[in-house]
Order: structure tokens, then sequence, then C-alpha cells
């Protein structure tokens, strides 16, 4: 039996000429505890929907409706549904 060696060539894609990069969202780690995280989870299940975007949804209905500081603070448009794709 005879192996041959196969050589690879990693190519890196340069961005195409006119077109601007969109900055990324930041992401961050969150520690839930255990009964949270499975609430959210079923949550997520129910709605078809991943469990980033229950938590994203439930940061941004905080933010708004902050009740400290006695007035809602309007987000910059995300860019994402407000209701999941398959409601």
């Amino acid at each position: 039996m005879v192996h041959h060696e196969r050589k690879t060539q990693m190519t890196i894609k340069k961005p195409r000429a006119g077109k601007t990069k969109t900055p990324r969202a930041p992401r961050i780690s969150i520690t839930f505890p255990p009964d949270l995280y499975q609430t959210l989870e079923v949550i997520a299940k129910e709605k078809k929907v991943s469990l980033a975007w229950v938590v994203r949804d439930a940061a941004e209905k905080y933010v708004a409706s902050d009740p400290e500081d006695g007035r809602g603070r309007r987000l910059p448009d995300s860019g994402r549904r407000s209701v999941p794709r398959n409601q």
C-alpha cells in the first residue's frame, strides 16, 4: 500500500473592490443558573428560534422599558426581525 502525500494550499480571500466590511456585533459570554437556562431553552424551542435570539430579544425589551431611569430608550435598528420567522 502506497500513501501519497497531499499538499494543501490555504488561500485567503481578499475583500472585493467596492465592498465595505460591516462591523461584527460584539460577542459575550453569559452564565445562567441552570433553571433559568432550561427555561430559556424551552422558550427558544417553542418559538423555533435560537437561544441567542431569545436572550437578545429579552435584553432589547429590558433596555427599552428600563423602569430604573423612568424612560424607555430607543435602540438603533439592529437589522434583525422583531418577530421570529415561523410565527
